[in-house]
């Protein structure tokens, strides 16, 4: 059935025409409730010494006192704690997915573009990278395949996990666009970059051979950066998926029996809960 963990308390911050705003996790709750997903707080409480993991000495305080500049990621006042949530929320999911139940952590803000000392991009803590620094603490040797389908590269992750060893990294996103990473490929990161336009036929095309190639490094469990903002009507990117393909990109994923857990990145339409929805359904 799969499991989804989320905690309204991270729809409560927002600057007005943001597009990262609260209806993302509210409206996509409510949703879910209706359509037999209801979302779990979250199982783990993150610490400060979760973030710690990856992320540089002073990154944490530096989110509670606003002491950085990114004009795409405002500072707010208990901002720290709400990035905590979020990532309780990746933490929770991956702990969850290890024990053999897929699952999703509905969560904001996002994180794939933060990096070890650097907010961006909407991202203050690299959630799904710091999910899957804790799984390998857990359970040392564990090797992760992490699938990274948001419109945009994943800059943050590549850099937490680059060399890492045990860990496989894919992304796939529209190119050129924000960030302006991902034109090509590194080490144990794989990227897939694609023009403006490509529709949901055109992707899972390049999808499935590039996530063959993750399989082939044999990988424990999947950990997902599961962002929406490839579809068609996103107000803030041009690939052109719609809600199907979302599902089928699910689909590849739970086909290959793998334990698996994905975390909430972008996605800023307002159908955002119908793709979630859709994802899920070939997810769990």
């Amino acid at each position: 059935m799969g499991k989804v963990f989320s905690d309204l308390k991270t729809a409560r911050y927002g600057a007005s025409g943001h597009p990262e705003a609260p209806f993302r996790v509210s409206r996509t709750h409510e949703r879910l409730t209706a359509a037999g997903h209801a979302p779990s707080l979250p199982s783990i409480a993150a610490t400060a010494e979760d973030a710690a993991l990856l992320h540089g000495e002073g990154h944490l305080a530096s989110i509670r006192t606003g002491a950085f500049l990114d004009a795409d990621t405002p500072a707010f006042p208990g901002m720290d704690e709400i990035a905590l949530i979020s990532l309780s929320g990746a933490l929770s999911a991956g702990s969850s997915a290890l024990a053999g139940e897929a699952s999703l952590s509905l969560m904001r803000p996002p994180g794939h573009h933060a990096g070890k000392d650097r907010v961006a991009g909407f991202c203050y803590l690299n959630n799904l990278a710091l999910a899957a620094a804790r799984l390998q603490k857990t359970k040392p040797g564990l090797k992760i395949g992490i699938v990274d389908f948001d419109v945009h590269h994943g800059d943050g992750t590549q850099s937490l996990v680059l060399g890492r060893p045990g860990v496989s990294f894919l992304s796939l996103h529209q190119f050129p666009l924000y960030p302006g990473t991902g034109g090509e490929s590194a080490g144990n990161c794989l990227n897939v970059p694609l023009p403006e336009g490509t529709d949901g036929d055109r992707y899972l095309r390049s999808f499935e051979p590039a996530f063959g190639k993750i399989l082939a490094t044999k990988p424990d469990i999947l950990a997902v950066s599961a962002g929406f903002d490839a579809y068609k009507e996103d107000p803030i990117a041009g690939l052109k998926l719609d809600k199907t393909t979302f599902k089928r990109i699910g689909a590849l994923l739970a086909q290959t029996k793998l334990p698996r857990f994905a975390v909430l990145e972008g996605g800023y339409s307002e159908d955002l809960p119908l793709l979630v929805e859709s994802f899920l359904d070939g997810f769990f």
